[in-house]
């Protein structure tokens, strides 16, 4: 088999560790774990960086571009890239059209799962997830504001294609949700943004393998959250974590997971536990960064499975032996046994 692996951000020759420290970490992991492959893998014409045991493709110009033309002379393609401005659907979309086998969700459901009000009509009913509204950046937005601040309580507002916390704000005043919506126009290309009310609670994530009938839970995942002038960001995460209602997550994480038929391979779901109550935030149909410390500690190779699972074929015994600290640290991501 002729493989292909790619990240979008480095093929892309983005030179901003706040991007590509993850993307770059994620890229490592599954070229390592897919070596018996051969694979090759993209690289930009200035990039000097290159991983052993893998064949670098230097691509000049728009990653897009060079799919369109070459992805043809590929049996496989392993994507990772972004779902902001479509970028994963779209570079999905022309693999799929080229005949490729895809090791990861197909376009239709990461476009369902892209777009935070589709999926939260979608999953509405199904699983618990948070009030979602849909606002157009043209609105009343002064009218909008006065109405949502009536009561007490936070907003959480954010693109509506967002990744990870870019363009996430909590915001508890008119004045503040106002300059949030001001902010989220720098980091979404759509015409329109969501508002939730705001769960209090420890965010984590849930990492499961999907055969776009049936997903197995791997792990939970407790997220480094931080909010600050309003502002989150997401520095990292422990993998696994342990929590009174552990089970309750990764069982909702997998009924929601499930609901999706393309979701296929590596899929992570990020959740909210409250004191005594789950709440489902979003659903990432492909590969996430604590991939990058699940490979340290289980008895899988998980690039492997990751495509066995796309094939249908499903780990019965996931084992975890120890426990991961990931987190970002100037170009690189710093990964951290802890036990």
């Amino acid at each position: 088999m002729k493989l292909l692996v790619f990240e979008y951000a480095t093929a892309s020759g983005v030179d901003d560790p706040f991007i590509t420290v993850e993307g770059l970490a994620m890229l490592e992991g599954v070229l390592d774990d897919l070596k018996e492959f051969k694979p090759h893998y993209l690289v930009h014409s200035e990039s000097s960086e290159l991983i052993s045991d893998s064949v670098p493709v230097v691509v000049k110009g728009d990653v897009r571009q060079w799919l369109t033309t070459h992805i043809k002379d590929y049996d496989a393609c392993l994507p990772i890239a972004p779902e902001e401005d479509g970028i994963l659907h779209d570079l999905t979309q022309i693999i799929e059209r080229n005949g490729v086998k895809v090791f990861g969700s197909n376009s239709k459901a990461i476009q369902l799962t892209t777009d935070k009000f589709e999926m939260y009509k979608f999953l509405a009913g199904k699983v618990p997830v948070i009030k979602t509204e849909k606002i157009y950046f043209n609105q009343e937005l002064e009218e909008m504001g006065r109405a949502a601040f009536q009561g007490s309580g936070l907003k959480v507002i954010k693109p509506a294609d967002g990744v990870s916390s870019s363009g996430v704000m909590v915001v508890a005043t008119l004045e503040e949700f106002l300059d949030g919506v001001n902010n989220i126009q720098k980091f979404t290309k759509l015409p329109y943004f969501v508002m939730q009310d705001y769960k209090p609670g420890v965010s984590v994530s849930v990492s499961l393998l999907s055969s776009g009938k049936t997903a197995v839970p791997i792990s939970l995942n407790l997220q480094d959250m931080e909010i600050k002038s309003c502002k989150i960001s997401y520095n990292g995460g422990t993998v696994p974590y342990d929590h009174d209602l552990s089970e309750q997550a990764k069982d909702i994480a997998q009924q929601a997971v499930e609901l999706f038929e393309g979701s296929l391979g590596f899929v992570g779901v990020d959740l909210i536990l409250g004191e005594d109550e789950v709440h489902l935030v979003e659903i990432n149909s492909r590969l996430t960064t604590p991939y990058v410390a699940l490979r340290r500690i289980t008895n899988l190779n998980l690039a492997r499975a990751l495509m066995n699972s796309v094939d249908g074929e499903l780990p019965v015994d996931i084992e975890l032996d120890g426990q991961v600290k990931f987190y970002k640290e100037g170009k690189s991501l710093g990964v951290s046994v802890l036990k």
